[in-house]
């Protein structure tokens, strides 16, 4: 059997719901093949990265414990958002699940479809912070501490939801 990984997701949503659907998806990370969600972050809202015209996001990051390639971890988030009705009519635009794979261990990778660690994450409040809720002495691949680069980051814009009952 392959060893167990830890990867780190960031969800987010801002259409149909949001708070529901970042709800379900947390709950439905859990019955993947070969993963199993170990906890996930407070809930947060922040303003849409890219066009203004469009919804707040609720965010929150969750970390997995995954036997899955990092590959096959995407297409069982891209399945996952498909479920949800995802539909990517315009970059950076609104959507009813976004579900990134932030980091897979200490892995770097390059490829069409996959970068790690996730090449924006340092620069989005929404995925550090709850990050660092989860895990601030962590170390990015390249040395450089998640509780550190939140003191980095704008935070004016994020603020703490709480999650459905």
């Amino acid at each position: 059997m392959s060893p167990v990984h830890l990867a780190w997701i960031g969800l987010g949503s801002n259409l149909d719901a949001p708070h529901a659907h970042v709800e379900r998806a947390l709950d439905e990370l859990d019955t993947l093949p070969l993963t199993r969600r170990r906890r996930a972050s407070r809930r947060y809202a922040s303003r849409p990265v890219g066009p203004a015209d469009q919804p707040d996001f609720v965010n929150a990051v969750a970390e997995l414990e995954t036997r899955l390639s990092p590959l096959a971890l995407l297409d069982q988030l891209q399945a996952l958002e498909q479920r949800h009705g995802r539909v990517r009519a315009r970059h950076w635009g609104p959507r009813t699940l976004d579900l990134d794979l932030l980091l897979y261990d200490d892995r770097r990778l390059s490829t069409p479809r996959l970068t790690l660690p996730h090449p924006e994450m340092v620069r989005r409040a929404f995925v550090l912070v709850p990050l660092a809720e989860l895990a601030p002495a962590m170390r990015l691949p390249d040395g450089r501490r998640v509780e550190a680069l939140v003191e980095t980051l704008d935070r004016r814009d994020l603020r703490q939801v709480l999650p459905l009952p």
